[in-house]
């Protein structure tokens, strides 16, 4: 079971830097993965429609007249309605939406979990080590990981929606 703590400790072990014992350690190291690693992993989530990160959601109208987007998404890929903030305005009664979602370190792939340590290592860098050579190593390890892990996402087996409904199709036919 990886934790954010292994995540951490893998992104420090790529700087040569000493691994942390707990995310409240008074160390440079666990302050920056204790002030960093959320904004780092809800930002990666957000960057691509990973598939392990997807979810659909039902939404019913709020008091307000509108759809309360869940606290969970960081992305919305698809909706039938107008998003404002945190909330859709559509005519319905009911919609639906697909998503990126929060997910815990435990649910991340090792494609993901590899890519997570590469861009911590890349904001750990110059905070901890200063070395701006280093910091371009990370960048070009990253930019390669980002697209293997896109790569085999994309390719990975999942549940696809059937174009059977699809109007240009059933014209053709």
């Amino acid at each position: 079971m990886r934790t954010k703590i292994d995540l951490c400790t893998m992104a420090l072990l790529k700087l040569g830097e000493k691994p942390i014992q707990t995310l409240t350690d008074d160390t440079p190291a666990a302050q920056l993965s204790r002030t960093l690693f959320d904004s780092v992993v809800d930002m990666l989530l957000a960057l691509h429609p990973w598939h392990f990160a997807t979810a659909s959601f039902e939404l019913v109208k709020n008091q307000d007249g509108n759809f309360l987007i869940p606290s969970e998404c960081l992305r919305i890929l698809k909706c039938g309605g107008e998003i404002t903030g945190n909330q859709i305005i559509a005519p319905t009664d009911k919609i639906s939406i697909v998503t990126i979602v929060r997910k815990s370190p435990d649910q991340f792939p090792s494609y993901f979990a590899s890519l997570v340590a590469t861009k911590l290592a890349m904001e750990f860098c110059i905070p901890l080590i200063g070395d701006q050579n280093v910091f371009k190593m990370l960048a070009a390890l990253y930019e390669t990981e980002l697209q293997s892990a896109k790569f085999i996402d994309s390719t990975s087996s999942s549940a696809r929606k059937s174009i059977e409904d699809f109007s240009l199709i059933n014209v053709r036919f």
